[in-house]
Order: C-alpha cells, then sequence, then structure tokens
C-alpha cells in the first residue's frame, strides 16, 4: 500500500489542498516537507506525538522532513484553539526550549545528511525589516480573509491583539523562506492550522508563480471531544522528567474504549492488517487492545527497555498490590516535621495546585497506604516518608512519596 492510502485509512489526512499532486509527491517521495514546533516548554508533549508519527511514516516513504523549530515565532505565540494570549518569553528561555526539542526529536526522526534537516525560525524572522515585509509580504495578504479564519474568529469577541494578528503572516512567511532556501514544497500540520497553511501557500503562488501544498492531519481527540494528551494536571510529557515512563504508559493504558482503537491506528505503527483484526475487540479484549497500545506508544517515546519495565510494573501492581519497587516515586522536599498532603500531591504533579488538590482529595480520590483520605488540612509525617508512603489517585494511578 502507498503512504497516501495508509494515511487515509489510518484517518489521518483532515483537509488537503492539490490531491492528486500531494499524493503523487508523497507516493513517489518526492515531498520536502515542514511541520513546525513552536517552543513553548521545555519538553514535547502527546499533543506533538501525531506529527512526529507522520514525519516518521514520511521520511520512512521516502520523503525529507524539514523539522521547524519556532524560536522566531514563539516570540509572538499561535492564537489557534486559544481563548487567551500566550504569556510572552525571554529570549534565553525560548533557546533552551528549543535545544530540549532538538534531544526528543532525534528518536523520531532520522538526521543527516540527504536526511532530515532541523531549522530554527529565528535565523530569519529576527532578522526581518518591519517597512520591507510590509511591502513585500504584507501585500499579498486581505485582512477581510484573515479576520474569516477561523483561528482568529473565535478570539474576536474576547479581544485580539494586533502581535497575534501578525501571527498568520509570520507562519506563511516561513513557507515562503523554506521553499526559495531549502526547496520545500509541501507543508503538513494540525487541522487547526488549515487557515495559516492556506496562506502560506497562496503566498509562494502569489510571490513566485510556482505551485506549495498543504494538508492538515486530523486532530486526536478522546471520546468526551478534548485533545488527547490532556489530564487534570496538564499535559503528557515526552520528557521522563516530566511525565514518567510508567505514568505514561499509564496514560496509554487508561483510554476509554472508544478510543483504544482509534489511537492504535493512528498512532502506532503496526500494520493494517493487524490493527483490522481487533476491531470487533470487546470486554477483555479491549483491555488488551490497550496494553498494545501503551507498550507500542511507551516503545516509540522511551525506547523498547523502559516500555517492558513499566509494563511489568503495571502487571505486578494489578496482580500483587502496591509492593513494586519500579513504582514511580518522588522524593519529597521537607524543612519541617510534617507536610500537608496537598503539598504532597502537587510535589508528585498528582495535582497542578493545592486548589486541584482540595478538590481531589474532598471528593475522595485520594488514598494513602489503603486509608481514603478526605480532610484537605491532612499532614504526613516526616517519620512516615522515611519509609515512603504509597498514594492511590483515583482507581488506577499509584505513586510512591518518600523524602
Amino acid at each position: 500500500m502507498k503512504i497516501y492510502e495508509e494515511l487515509q485509512k489510518r484517518g489521518l489526512i483532515a483537509q488537503i489542498t492539490d490531491e492528486e499532486e500531494v499524493k503523487n509527491l508523497i507516493n513517489n517521495g518526492n515531498a520536502k516537507f515542514y511541520i513546525g514546533f513552536d517552543p513553548t516548554a521545555d519538553s514535547l508533549h502527546v499533543g506533538h506525538f501525531m506529527a512526529l508519527c507522520l514525519m516518521k511514516r514520511l521520511q520512512m516513504a521516502g520523503n525529507k522532513p524539514v523539522v521547524l523549530i519556532g524560536g522566531g515565532t514563539g516570540h509572538i505565540g499561535d492564537p489557534s484553539g486559544r481563548s487567551d494570549m500566550r504569556s510572552m518569553m525571554d529570549k534565553e528561555t525560548i533557546e533552551h526550549n528549543c535545544e530540549c526539542f532538538k534531544k526528543q526529536m532525534a528518536r523520531f526522526i532520522e538526521f543527516g545528511e540527504d536526511k532530515a534537516i532541523m531549522v530554527n525560525n529565528a535565523d530569519w524572522l529576527l532578522k526581518l525589516n518591519y517597512i520591507e515585509l510590509l511591502r513585500e509580504v504584507g501585500a499579498c495578504f486581505s485582512v477581510n480573509n484573515m479576520l474569516r479564519a477561523e483561528c482568529y474568529k473565535q478570539r474576536m469577541e474576547k479581544g485580539l491583539s494586533f502581535l497575534e494578528f501578525n501571527y498568520m503572516i509570520m507562519q506563511a512567511y516561513d513557507f515562503y523562506y523554506l521553499n526559495q532556501h531549502y526547496d520545500c514544497n509541501m507543508q503538513f500540520g494540525g487541522d487547526d492550522q488549515w487557515s495559516n497553511m492556506l496562506a502560506g501557500s497562496e503566498l509562494i503562488r502569489k510571490k513566485t508563480g510556482r505551485d506549495a501544498y498543504s494538508m492538515t492531519i486530523t486532530l486526536l481527540l478522546n471520546s468526551q471531544g478534548k485533545k488527547m494528551g490532556k489530564t487534570a494536571q496538564g499535559a503528557v510529557w515526552l520528557d521522563k522528567n516530566k511525565t514518567s515512563v510508567y505514568d505514561f504508559y499509564q496514560y496509554w493504558r487508561n483510554v476509554e474504549d472508544d478510543d483504544v482503537l482509534k489511537c492504535i491506528r493512528m498512532l502506532t505503527f503496526l500494520p493494517l492488517d493487524e490493527i483490522e483484526k481487533m476491531d470487533n475487540w470487546q470486554g477483555a479484549e479491549l483491555n488488551k487492545a490497550k496494553e498494545i497500545l501503551a507498550f507500542e506508544l511507551t516503545k516509540l517515546v522511551h525506547g523498547e527497555d523502559e516500555a517492558l519495565v513499566a509494563q511489568n510494573t503495571a502487571k505486578a501492581i494489578f496482580v500483587n498490590g502496591v509492593n513494586d519497587s519500579n513504582m514511580p516515586q518522588t522524593k519529597i522536599n521537607l524543612n519541617e516535621d510534617e507536610i500537608s498532603l496537598a503539598d504532597v500531591l502537587v510535589q508528585c504533579n498528582l495535582a497542578s495546585s493545592k486548589g486541584e488538590a482540595k478538590r481531589l482529595i474532598q471528593q475522595g480520590g485520594v488514598t494513602i497506604d489503603d486509608k481514603k483520605i478526605t480532610d484537605f488540612n491532612y499532614k504526613i509525617k516526616k517519620e512516615e516518608l522515611n519509609s515512603g508512603i504509597v498514594i492511590k489517585k483515583g482507581k488506577k494511578v499509584y505513586h510512591k512519596a518518600i523524602i
């Protein structure tokens, strides 16, 4: 099966310009394509995962990826899918985040001569002359058309800054620059990027008279209609220091029944004929499918050895209870003789804030060493933490806290 047809069968293709041209380019390994990643944190998260898998699939089919790190656009912030303005980051933070991204991406993409390349749009965006940009690029954009774009329409009621309004022009200019300097002929992105990507293809056509192509991939949503990778505590990170390997495994092990086969189809590299045999699985078989999903994705991100440890830990906890040495644990910072349970939950990344911890505790969602705690003011003594306590959050999340 050709790669374009495989992407269709996996449910990845959302919107596309010039379908026949795109199909021919990627099926024949002639696409030099880019996907952009703005460095809004010091780690990639599951929200980036699908784009990384797509790049890997296309590279395996002979196409050449251009990984664009948004060191320049990171100074502005993408308004797409947001109800408020992003926090502004300083230059040092942006540069640090870019370096972190590079290290993580190397696990997915093969870089080197005649393979994938990585570029940073800070190298050209930060050098732009404003008047020159207005004359050369701004003249190609219709404000009326821009305001009809979904990424702007949803922000108009609450207010859209002129800073963010420029993001579409910056992203379009990225594609134009990559086309001119790196022969990049295609761009991919999430479905929420469609307006920005169309602007890039149109800019190239207006400035050069040549065609350039865009395709968006279907954003992976869970059965509640929210983006995959988001939890009550925030994002599920690819950095094991921010989301432990075990927690990453458990995140996928605990997806809803309605989502598991969709995730296997869109995110794993298992053969489609093997996946199609799972389509009628129900009950206990769906739990097996979840284990397959969790193992395959943990192996992709953290390697097979780490995935096996996470899998064995999960099984040991399920069969034998919580006395397993591989359980994820956090060393608690404690300066006094006792500490509140809420503070422990926050330090263990089981709650994003004391407010979140309070709700979790009062709703009966926290157990310590098999004892349910519902008092928000509950204190844990230092001597208890010397040997460690086992915290159970909800029904399936176990975590050890120790001095």
